[in-house]
């Protein structure tokens, strides 16, 4: 039995097939550019040619319809009959208060979401289209949704709440919920496992930093802070987003260059940040303009990596005793830069970095550590697996065994568990960087 998983964007459909039965991934794939002029699919099944093509997909309908007919195919698909699908899991941006861990799909379950638009204008109304299309088109297939906000609903009153009035929270729902939540999961019980501790006993700083990035404080193993508020934000320099700014900033603005409140959130949202600030929002752009002597990109690059600095910093007060730092997607775990600049100056803290080690970690196949050998705390880096989670939650459900995380076991919480797919990766990579092996941190069986 295999498990498909969705995520639709707004004008994107990434998807993954797994081989639940011999634990590896048989296809990854993404179709971009839906409603546009032309759309285009590119799809990676494992042991087969690459597959790209340009095609028409006015809505995820035809998007969708594509997709499952490339799994089948027989030069570049992974699966011979779409009856082999068992579930589908189906990543959303925002639960709201109504969805507290991953569930079955069903018609009110649909009617909920909807709901929740106003708080997610930009995904989830595309999250919930992906949804309807998929049920549509196989429609015996249970379907389950993942919620990007699940996870942080264990943070207390005084963390999600805002000091506005107590009647925005009451009647519209005004709090923070977090976001990134299935990488936070992931990289948490696995920062626990790399440690040789139980999650209950483990307090971890994680930083997922993409071109969205957020923060999270981790205690005895559940989530008590956030970087991402009632939106993605809220938080840390992105690169098309501000982060934390001063509201006040938001009606003057408004009045001095004549803008709508609607055209502000579109700035801060996608004329912001990184892009704002030098023109640039991919990482690897805007450190090769620093190193030319661009100015401004060595401005946003020392921002960005103040602002982690700051959230580290007030994550470790939180926390009390601190036992890893985490860098974890895109930037986190190919930005040796970003991880530097963040990590300079905490000793203090405990947390002393390895720059040879640093620079060593540039891989999305292995989990290393850069810390220094007598550095209290850990540093990791640990390449995300937001799929993964969505696929076992999705098997769990549809299987009549899932719980919330806490009284729920993953494959990827056993210390002999194995990413095959990034092992054969990995082979590659040492080939190219043997001495990469030399920060690859491999977990106890305990």
């Amino acid at each position: 039995m295999v498990i498909l998983t969705l995520n639709c964007g707004s004008s994107s459909a990434k998807y993954q097939v797994y081989d639940w039965d011999n634990k590896d991934v048989l296809c990854v794939g993404v179709v971009e550019r839906i409603g546009l002029e032309y759309s285009t699919i590119e799809q990676n099944s494992t042991g087969k040619k690459e597959y790209e093509a340009r095609f028409s997909s006015p809505t995820h309908m035809e998007a969708i319809e594509l997709i499952l007919k490339m799994l089948v195919d027989p030069e570049y698909g992974c699966i011979r009959s779409l009856d082999e699908i068992g579930a589908v899991g189906h990543r959303v941006l925002h639960g709201g208060e109504y969805f507290k861990k991953s569930t079955l799909v069903t018609d009110e379950v649909i009617e909920k979401l909807k709901e929740l638009i106003p708080l997610g204008p930009l995904h989830m109304p595309a999250n919930i289209m992906g949804i309807e299309v998929a049920r549509k088109l196989m429609p015996n297939v249970p379907q389950a949704i993942i919620m990007d906000t699940a996870w942080h609903q264990t943070m207390p009153a005084e963390a999600f709440m805002y000091a506005v009035p107590y009647s925005w929270y009451k009647d519209f729902n005004v709090r923070r919920y977090g976001f990134h939540g299935t990488s936070h999961l992931y990289c948490a019980k696995r920062a626990a496992v790399l440690l040789g501790k139980e999650n209950k006993d483990t307090n971890v700083i994680i930083l997922h930093i993409g071109n969205g990035a957020s923060a999270c404080a981790v205690k005895n193993g559940i989530c008590i802070d956030t970087s991402m508020g009632l939106t993605p934000l809220e938080g840390l320099v992105m690169g098309s987003r501000s982060g934390d700014i001063d509201p006040a900033i938001v009606p003057y603005i408004c009045k001095n260059l004549g803008v709508t409140v609607e055209e502000m959130d579109t700035i801060l949202n996608k004329k912001s940040g990184l892009i704002g600030l030098c023109g640039k929002q991919d990482r690897r752009d805007v450190h090769q303009a620093a190193d030319s002597g661009d100015k401004l990109a060595q401005l946003a690059i020392d921002m960005e990596c103040h602002r982690i600095k700051k959230y580290i910093g007030a994550y470790a007060a939180l926390l009390g005793r601190v036992d890893a730092v985490v860098f974890t997607a895109g930037v986190g775990e190919m930005g040796e830069h970003i991880r530097r600049g963040s990590l300079r100056g905490l000793e203090s803290l405990g947390i002393v970095i390895d720059e040879a080690k640093n620079d060593l970690s540039h891989c999305r196949n292995a989990e290393t550590c850069i810390s220094a050998d007598d550095s209290p705390v850990k540093i990791f880096v640990i390449p995300t697996d937001e799929e993964l989670v969505m696929t076992e939650d999705a098997f769990a459900l549809m299987n009549g065994t899932y719980d919330v995380h806490t009284n729920f076991h993953y494959t990827f919480e056993d210390p002999t568990y194995l990413n095959k797919a990034r092992e054969r990766g990995l082979v590659e990579n040492l080939k190219k960087k043997p001495e990469l092996q030399s920060i690859i941190v491999r977990p106890a069986v305990r």
